[in-house]
């Protein structure tokens, strides 16, 4: 008769090759999936257009099957959420004021030191989140439980007023600190210009 301890440290002899093997394959995974991302940082454009097509997949998906309504508001309210951290600088300057002041201010002068706008939540990561939101909510609609009976209209217009009162309430705070949220028009540095500066300001013999 065989003793179960034997057993136990049979089967768990057997077994701890076949976790390991797991474990390095997703960690190869892993390292790929991050290995593409890091590939992708500079090419912003393709980027969003392939994000472009993920969400016309999900759209026509949701087209063909006449539900999954909840999901869709849903995912609205999540990106709206992330176009707010988007185009929100990373200091507020709302409590920075509350704060006394202490640290880093955005400029509010033409003569004011230029400082890059560096925002609550950056493009690269808004893609990445605003992607998988599309792809979670394509494969939801693979489940009848999210199928949620309601009044697509009624869903509309509450995301609507949301959006236009969360985008009103964004714009009121830009213009009262005095920022915006984007680079063009922005003064950049000359390296011509500052090394002429610079050599017309040394003495002469």
């Amino acid at each position: 008769m065989m003793d179960p301890g034997t057993s136990t440290s049979a089967a768990a002899a057997a077994s701890a090759p076949a976790s390991s093997a797991a474990s390095r394959w997703v960690f190869a995974v892993s390292q790929r999936y991050q290995h593409l991302l890091d590939k992708s940082v500079p090419h912003v454009s393709r980027r969003w257009v392939a994000t472009l097509a993920v969400a016309c997949v999900y759209l026509v998906r949701v087209y063909f099957v006449q539900g999954f309504y909840i999901v869709s508001y849903a995912l609205g309210i999540y990106m709206l959420n992330l176009l707010i951290g988007f185009l929100s600088p990373q200091i507020d300057p709302e409590l920075q004021e509350l704060g006394g002041g202490a640290g880093p201010s955005l400029p509010t002068r033409g003569s004011d030191e230029f400082r890059p706008f560096v925002r609550r939540l950056p493009e690269f990561k808004c893609w990445l989140q605003i992607t998988w939101a599309f792809v979670i909510a394509f494969v939801m609609t693979f489940f009848s439980v999210f199928d949620v009976p309601v009044f697509w209209p009624v869903l509309l217009f509450y995301w609507v007023t949301l959006f236009t009162l969360t985008m009103k309430r964004q714009i009121m705070h830009m213009v009262k600190y005095k920022y915006v949220p984007f680079t063009f028009g922005k003064r950049r540095y000359d390296g011509k210009r500052a090394s002429s500066t610079d050599s017309a300001s040394l003495p002469r013999d």
